[in-house]
């Protein structure tokens, strides 16, 4: 037991009050009676209670228990270590005290309880996978172990790890730490050996020319001599297959190739060894900029032919025209082309994945891109509320000049237990973005079935559009599928009602239980002028029922392969029959804007067919509108890359006299330069720092602040944190996965640049020992040791705990007892505080002589007798 104070200071009063009563007492010493000498000590104690009080005194009371916590590295790098540590702990709890606290917590990126801190008997578990084992934070695991104990008492942590620290600062976490109650033992771990091979580099040229042989590197790690496969892909195409010996220790193969494209070219490379241990460390990804002429990419569909490509300069702009169906879903494939042109091209086809990488090219990377008209573009073609409306200067939707029919639309969907998952998720969305196309006052109905026909929203006029869409997305899946009498309910609530357009569309994936008169069924509904339809999803959908249904109801017949494509298809049938979009009355387009476009109508203005009727952004740029004053040109730029519309067609069906004008090539000229990049040679260069952060920097010295983006091979952007360290120097730290991450870097001269940087595997994966200096450091630092035998985790700790108790409450009552005491013998005299103490003595004296007196009577009775 110990006695401290908080603030000593006080303990200075003493000096003066010391002093007042040394000459109090030499003073009036000789005028003192006996109370008041008593009273004088008193006052003196009870003031020596009050300072003491005070300076907030407290004891120092021992505390016997003491806590033991296991800390458990479960990352990567020591993979297969689990029944090593398991059994490491169960031997040393045999040892334990039963003062002993003993949690068992495990970490690599995250931190995890396994066995909270108990008293009690440990009966350890299988440990919980870890979530994040690519990387380890030692640091961050002591600081919410030692977050976990009591302070106060003695606490000793036993650190299972490797010492391979990927993330964090543990010599910082220890600074925290040091001083203490808290001591750190260290159990070394390392990997369970087993064969493995690692690419430990791979190196191309940052930048490059077409046609330039170039040089790739890459260095391999293998734990033991053996044959394996080396496979090299340029932008995911095999370039390279060819069998390799590989040494115990480091190996190097050398690639030589020519790339025939240019812009950002992925490379990768990827090693196959048979009974690899580790399979996250076989790929790596690079990067090459190749520079050359620019690259265009038409996009047609179905056989649908493009004149786009016939009437560009092909020896100024190298021309690649695709199928839709074969868009790649990678953005390093659009990062090739400066631009981009959707001539008719329906969205269904495209999909929604590859419009939302497409979108990311253009408002990240600076990729330009066109839509052109036709019969699948545009409203047509399903782009309603998509990610390729959201980069256009038009929105699909008409507002305010047209007359539009008067319409109903029943929405027939299965909800049969195999469209569970996103499939049923892709076709409520789909019901959904149809009902968004529809006016206040058009007719809905939504029909779900299973083994039944439900009727969800009941055929009628559309007066509350939210609630029909809280309603849609609100469905469940359920058993079985009955697709007759489901259309038949549609067709039953849509014949009576008086509409200029009557519509079904049937989704299902899978097939009717029962069978029913769908001929008859769809003559009498063609009578009610009502049009159906159907949407066959997957491989087990009836697609001959569903393609004669079609047939026979005057309707389209979809067969969807990607699920994404739902929304597409439903917004292109809920267009077509919601809205007259082809405006087809011969006009002479309205020019406007600069002189890039003007110049080419100083001989007049052709005349035009027809086009698709759509409505202008607010900040657009309208080059050419119709008499009607729809878009028929417009252009926009959507983050960084510059975006336009062209309502016609390419083909000279609905662009008419334009098709045969001597300025038709110079127009498409026009439109493609207008597209490209406005990419500035400013030569920024990213580095990689040791943290695995980017510094990212403007050599020539004209840059203030630089701006960082990133986004992955999927399109998605990523978070960025950039930490400026000079003018035109930035340190950026990008959080991703490992692969590819494309940079845009600009600054405040808008001059942009692009790269592409490999985030290769974590450290983690490498084929590496322990980091014994790190685990001394912190053994060193902690006050603990290198334990090698389990008993020693039990030891006596040398640290002494203890918890504070306050006397200062005591102190001060007592000091208020004491001044008590002085007032009442000044006020009644010191007889008179010791009146109940006489009182209680002289009862006593009475009570024993009265018993002396009788036992003299009974003395001398005796002797009498």
């Amino acid at each position: 037991m110990d006695l401290r104070v908080d603030q000593p200071l006080w303990l200075l009063l003493f000096v003066p009050i010391v002093i007042y009563f040394i000459w109090t007492w030499k003073k009036e010493k000789k005028g003192f009676r006996k109370e008041g000498k008593v009273v004088f000590f008193l006052r003196i104690l009870a003031i020596f209670c009050l300072i003491l009080g005070l300076t907030n005194p407290y004891l120092l009371l021992p505390i016997k228990e003491e806590q033991v916590l296991f800390l458990v590295d479960r990352s990567a790098s020591v993979q297969g270590t689990d029944s090593q540590v398991t059994s490491f702990i169960e031997q040393s709890l045999d040892s334990r005290k039963n003062t002993q606290l003993v949690g068992v917590y495990t970490f690599a990126d995250d931190f995890q309880s396994e066995v909270a801190l108990t008293a009690g008997e440990i009966n350890l578990p299988v440990f919980t996978p870890m979530k994040a084992p690519g990387d380890t934070d030692i640091a961050r695991a002591l600081q919410l172990a030692t977050g976990i104990v009591e302070p106060s008492k003695a606490t000793r942590i036993v650190l299972f790890t490797d010492g391979l620290e990927t993330s964090g600062s543990v010599h910082d976490e220890l600074l925290k730490i040091a001083g203490g109650n808290v001591t750190i033992d260290v159990v070394q771990l390392e990997r369970v050996s087993s064969e493995d091979v690692a690419i430990t580099s791979f190196e191309t040229p940052s930048i490059a020319f077409e046609g330039e042989q170039q040089q790739l590197n890459v260095q391999l790690e293998a734990t033991t001599n053996t044959t394996g496969e080396l496979l090299l892909y340029e932008n995911d195409q095999l370039l390279s297959r060819e069998q390799i010996t590989l040494e115990q220790g480091s190996n190097s193969f050398t690639f030589r190739n020519a790339s025939t494209g240019e812009g950002l070219l992925k490379y990768e490379v990827e090693v196959i060894v048979s009974g690899d241990g580790l399979i996250e460390n076989n790929k790596l990804t690079s990067v090459t900029n190749v520079e050359s002429s620019p690259h265009l990419l038409v996009v047609t569909h179905d056989g649908n032919h493009s004149n786009i490509p016939t009437v560009i300069d092909q020896a100024a702009i190298q021309t690649d025209v695709i199928d839709a169906s074969a868009l790649p879903f990678d953005l390093s494939n659009y990062l090739r082309y400066d631009a981009i042109i959707f001539d008719n091209v329906p969205g269904h086809v495209v999909g929604e994945q590859k419009m939302t990488v497409i979108e990311q090219a253009v408002k990240n990377f600076g990729v330009g891109f066109m839509m052109v008209g036709g019969t699948n573009s545009f409203g047509l073609g399903g782009y309603f509320k998509t990610p390729i409306e959201k980069l256009l200067p038009v929105e699909m939707e008409i507002k305010g000049k047209h007359q539009l029919p008067s319409l109903g639309l029943v929405i027939v969907m299965d909800r049969s237990g195999s469209m569970s998952g996103s499939k049923f998720d892709y076709a409520k969305e789909a019901a959904a973005r149809s009902v968004e196309m529809l006016r206040e006052g058009d007719t809905l109905g939504f029909i779900a079935f299973d083994d039944r026909p439900w009727e969800i929203i009941e055929t009628a006029p559309l007066l509350d559009k939210q609630e029909a869409l809280d309603t849609i997305l609100s469905v469940g899946v359920g058993g079985g599928t009955e697709i007759y009498s489901s259309l038949a309910l549609a067709y039953e609530n849509l014949a009576p009602l008086k509409l200029q357009r009557k519509h079904v569309i049937l989704l299902t994936d899978g097939q009717s239980a029962s069978t029913g008169d769908y001929q008859s069924l769809i003559e009498e509904g063609a009578k009610d002028l009502i049009t159906v339809s159907t949407v066959a999803v997957g491989q087990d959908a009836d697609r001959a029922l569903l393609e004669n249904l079609a047939e026979m109801g005057g309707g389209t017949f979809y067969d969807v392969v990607d699920e994404s494509t739902i929304p597409a298809i439903m917004s292109t049938e809920t267009a077509m029959i919601s809205r007259t979009y082809i405006e087809d009355n011969p006009f002479y387009p309205i020019i406007y804007g600069d002189s890039t476009w003007t110049s080419l109508f100083t001989e007049g203005v052709p005349q035009m067919n027809a086009y698709i009727a759509t409505t202008p952004k607010q900040t657009a740029s309208i080059i050419a509108e119709s008499e009607k004053e729809d878009p028929v040109l417009v252009e926009w730029m959507y983050g960084l890359g510059r975006t336009m519309a062209f309502t016609s067609d390419s083909t000279g069906a609905w662009s008419g006299d334009f098709a045969r004008w001597n300025h038709w090539g110079d127009f498409w000229n026009t439109a493609v330069s207008r597209l490209l990049p406005a990419y500035s040679e400013v030569p920024f260069t990213i580095q990689k720092a040791s943290d695995g952060s980017y510094t990212v920097t403007d050599p020539s010295g004209k840059s203030s602040f630089l701006e960082v983006a990133a986004v992955n091979e999927k399109g998605e952007e990523l978070p960025v944190s950039s930490e400026p360290l000079a003018p035109g120097k930035s340190r950026v730290t990008v959080e991703s996965d490992p692969g590819l991450v494309f940079f845009r870097v600009s600054n405040e001269q808008d001059a942009v640049y692009q790269a592409g940087i490999s985030i290769p595997y974590s450290e983690e994966y490498k084929v590496q020992k322990p980091n014994t200096n790190k685990l001394e450091m912190i053994v060193n630092r902690a006050g603990g040791k290198i334990l090698t035998e389990a008993s020693d985790v039990f030891r006596t700790i040398d640290l002494k705990s203890s918890e504070r108790q306050s006397i200062q409450q005591m102190l001060i009552l007592v000091a208020i007892v004491l001044f008590f005491i002085d007032i009442t013998i000044r006020r009644f005299g010191f007889n008179q505080l010791l009146a109940p103490f006489n009182r209680i003595k002289k009862k006593h004296i009475e009570e024993t002589a009265t018993g002396t007196s009788n036992v003299e009577k009974l003395v001398r009775g005796k002797k009498n007798r």
